[in-house]
């Protein structure tokens, strides 16, 4: 489906147009049109699938419309990264128009929070905003939400995760009743439903393919013990040019800092981000690999979810996530807007029962690539079971030994 098939302003298709978008994703071509029509939504879609333009298109429709300077749009996110992610796809889909946005988020040096204040009671169109900054101009009594039609919660289940159910309640608590509600979330557990039962009225629900990777992403992992697993990644990556966008994920801050020491011993571009940097170093840090002037990144889970940086080659999920839908975010960092990619895992002795959950998740068992023959054996790769349908159930084992086969290593 194309975007013109929606109706949307002329000026909002001259945007996608010159964006290089031609055709709807699955979560667009279910949302847009009863968004349009001013329903509420509860649409559940994996990282990567547009969700973003889902609700941004038809919301700028609407201002279009309504040509005023009025606050009328709040969208509430988990994460500033994600905040500023969508501030940047309203600016470029307004292009051709008269509407402003502006975000609301801490981490920075204070000097953004007059802009913030003027926004917020003198008038912007659309503000984007994480709870906790939000609720602190809130609590000046200034703030005025009387003249909101829309309101957006996304990467709701995140928030809920972040512990943010209360924030967003109060901040409820400041917007009319007559609204229009959308809520989107990565995942449906029980918890947003009944977030959803107590703000959203008669929604249309909508749900796409929940964890599961892009058909573009081609996923392996290696069984590693963890001295293996710098090696690995520098016998991957090391003389692969084409390999210029490299995204690694670990669990701990510490380890971030350990992983950048050891890859840049090797000679590797490559830089750090996590929650101990300043916001502003933050953004600099992913200006410069955005710009490919950073090879490889090194990232705690700040980064699995809304961040959309173009054409990553490489994910290595250094340290296997402890939740199995946080695989599905990580790896949602490649192979987006139909391109390819792969994702790469490291699992050790102690990580072997979560893999499995993941691929439990996902519905598929990733191949294990055997190690390179100057590494060393890995450790065995047990599991208690095995899927059903794959192969007859019962304890897996992979020696890490190398098999008689080519091709194996998919960088």
């Amino acid at each position: 489906m194309t975007f013109d098939e929606f109706g949307l302003n002329d000026k909002i298709l001259e945007a996608i147009s010159y964006m290089g978008y031609e055709k709807a994703s699955e979560i667009q071509e279910l949302t847009i049109p009863p968004i349009l029509k001013g329903e509420d939504i509860l649409a559940c879609a994996q990282t990567g699938t547009g969700k973003t333009a889902a609700f941004v298109l038809p919301i700028l429709d609407h201002l279009a419309v309504e040509d005023n300077h009025d606050l009328s749009t709040l969208i509430v996110v988990p994460t500033r990264e994600l905040a500023i992610q969508i501030n940047q796809q309203i600016q470029g889909f307004s292009y051709f128009m008269n509407i402003n946005s502006v975000t609301v988020y801490g981490g920075r040096d204070g000097s953004d929070w007059d802009a913030e204040s003027k926004a917020l009671t003198k008038g912007t169109n659309i503000i984007v905003a994480t709870p906790g900054k939000l609720i602190s101009h809130l609590n000046l009594g200034y703030v005025k939400f009387d003249k909101i039609k829309h309101l957006v919660l996304d990467e709701a289940d995140r928030m809920l995760d972040i512990g943010f159910y209360d924030d967003i309640m109060r901040i409820l608590s400041y917007v009319p009743e007559k609204r229009q509600t959308l809520m989107f979330s990565a995942t449906m557990p029980q918890k947003i439903r009944e977030l959803a039962a107590k703000i959203l009225t008669n929604p249309v629900e909508f749900s796409t393919a929940i964890s599961k990777p892009a058909e573009g992403v081609l996923q392996a992992a290696y069984v590693v013990h963890e001295n293996q697993k710098i090696p690995v990644i520098n016998s991957l990556i090391s003389n692969k040019p084409d390999l210029d966008s490299i995204l690694v994920f670990s669990s701990t801050k510490r380890k971030v800092t350990d992983i950048v020491k050891s890859l840049r011993k090797a000679g590797n571009s490559v830089e750090g981000i996590s929650s101990d940097l300043e916001q502003k170093e933050r953004e600099d840090v992913l200006m410069r690999f955005r710009s490919r002037r950073t090879r490889v990144l090194v990232a705690t889970d700040v980064l699995s979810r809304g961040i959309d940086i173009k054409d990553i080659n490489l994910i290595i999920n250094f340290d296997v996530p402890g939740s199995a839908e946080d695989y599905v975010h990580r790896v949602g960092r490649t192979a987006r807007a139909d391109k390819t990619g792969i994702a790469i895992s490291f699992i050790n002795e102690m990580d072997m029962e979560k893999f499995d959950r993941i691929e439990k998740l996902i519905g598929a068992e990733v191949i294990k690539i055997p190690l390179p023959p100057d590494m060393g054996e890995g450790p065995v790769y047990k599991v208690r079971t095995r899927r059903p349908g794959s192969r007859p159930a019962g304890k897996r084992t992979y020696s890490g030994k190398k098999p008689d086969r080519r091709n194996s290593d998919p960088s």
